[in-house]
């Protein structure tokens, strides 16, 4: 998850209000508080802060709940609705036509125009990718070893330093594609060179899309350099790379929506599939540790692991889901983005065994472990004894330990599950998000 340090702090002031027996103004002033150290501690600028939770305090004391809802209902909605607010719109994203890639060295563009194809070639649309970065060393090799790894159309000419000659050329070679990705070159600044070549770039291209790349870890930074942009290029919109890895995303985020420039996608990994189109709604519910389910069925739809998802976020979790979960993890990420997605759980503490992303080591074995156990001992762990655990052993090519070991971890994971079930429909959480997003 993202801003874990943020979510984990909104989400302790939830908290706070749902175990309040009374929702009064010393709950409201106290939930304030925590909202304000939160958001300050992601990096978010004091200014927009205070007038975001001035927003927020002024509605909890003034506005009355609606009909059939409790107090600490009606205040946790009240900061979910300013916090999407707070961050925009959602902006979609034309999957046709061409799209241009801007920014300075370090943010990350020449991967996230990787990312971006494969978030295009997942809608089924024909993708092709044009190195125009003559500047940086290398640029071409990485792009071109990229489209070879997703399998798209790559363009680019090789010790060429002329960007407007090698996207010419480009287009005419792309001229079959929906979209078409241009990568350009970045610069330490925007300087009168790099305006010159991305204004000629947008004019040879005729772009549809002119995309800000930015790093997460700029903070409130982003705000001058997506201005900037903005009047050199008429930007339309923002790509926010590496926030998984940084403090200051939620300064990245803020900054870019009080420009003016809406955030379309983020980055939230270095792999491929850690890229999703932005949209504020669903980002703050992850936050709040609301969930996502839409997101998770969408990941695991595409990992093939629908239905296990299906099972985890109904509650109900054996080794063949546990199964299907080392299966996709490579795709759908690990147990704790899992549970990120259901509503109500995403402040959950993970014991360490069942994250399964620092597992890789074992996952091989403990794959072939679970395929040397029956149909029903895969539904049934519980009938699990030591002449069961020696045959499994034995057939599995590993030791007793190992089996015995998986076990822990899978018995962790089922206790984690048996909380989401029981859960996430009887808690206050549960019920509000049944009751103003369509969840339970």
């Amino acid at each position: 998850m993202v801003l874990d340090k943020i979510g984990e702090g909104l989400r302790a002031a939830l908290e706070k209000v749902t175990r309040a027996g009374l929702v009064d103004r010393a709950v409201v002033e106290e939930l304030i508080k925590d909202i304000q150290r939160a958001l300050l501690s992601g990096d978010v600028d004091v200014k927009l802060v205070f007038e975001l939770t001035q927003k927020i305090k002024k509605r909890a004391l003034d506005e009355k709940p609606q009909a059939g809802v409790t107090g600490r209902e009606h205040i946790i909605k009240i900061v979910y609705d300013e916090l999407v607010a707070f961050l925009g719109k959602k902006s979609d994203i034309k999957l046709n036509g061409k799209i241009l890639l801007c920014g300075l060295f370090g943010s990350g563009k020449t991967t996230t125009a990787g990312k971006l194809a494969r978030f295009c070639q997942k809608k089924g649309v024909r993708v092709g990718l044009i190195c125009c970065d003559a500047f940086r060393p290398a640029a071409y090799e990485q792009l071109q070893q990229i489209s070879e790894q997703l399998g798209v159309t790559f363009f680019g000419i090789k010790g060429e330093k002329d960007s407007a000659k090698i996207l010419t050329e480009g287009l005419k070679k792309m001229a079959d594609k929906d979209i078409i990705i241009i990568d350009s070159s970045g610069r330490n600044a925007l300087n009168g060179e790099m305006i010159d070549e991305i204004k000629e770039l947008n004019s040879i291209s005729n772009a549809d899309e002119r995309l800000l790349v930015l790093p997460a870890d700029i903070g409130q930074a982003a705000k001058v350099q997506s201005e900037e942009f903005q009047k050199a290029l008429g930007i339309t919109g923002v790509i926010i790379t590496k926030l998984d890895g940084t403090a200051k995303g939620g300064g990245a985020l803020t900054a870019c929506a009080i420009s003016g420039a809406p955030v379309k996608f983020i980055g939230t990994g270095e792999k491929m599939e850690a890229f999703e189109q932005f949209d504020p709604e669903r980002f703050i519910s992850r936050l709040l540790g609301l969930g996502d389910l839409q997101s998770l069925l969408e990941k695991a739809k595409e990992s093939g692991a629908e239905e296990s998802a299906k099972a985890i976020a109904s509650g109900r979790f054996t080794l063949s889901e546990f199964y299907s979960q080392l299966e996709a993890m490579q795709k759908m990420g690990p147990l704790k983005s899992v549970l990120d997605s259901i509503p109500g759980f995403g402040n959950m503490k993970m014991p360490k065994e069942t994250d399964l992303s620092k597992q890789e080591g074992k996952m091989k074995k403990w794959k072939y472990i679970i395929q040397s156990m029956t149909m029903q001992e895969k539904e049934n762990p519980e009938l699990m004894d030591g002449s069961r655990i020696k045959r499994i052993a034995k057939g599995s090519g590993v030791t007793e330990p190992d089996v015995r070991e998986l076990l822990k971890a899978f018995e962790q994971s089922k206790k984690v599950m048996k909380m989401v079930s029981g859960g996430s429909k009887r808690g206050i959480m549960g019920k509000m998000m049944k009751r103003f997003k369509g969840f339970g």
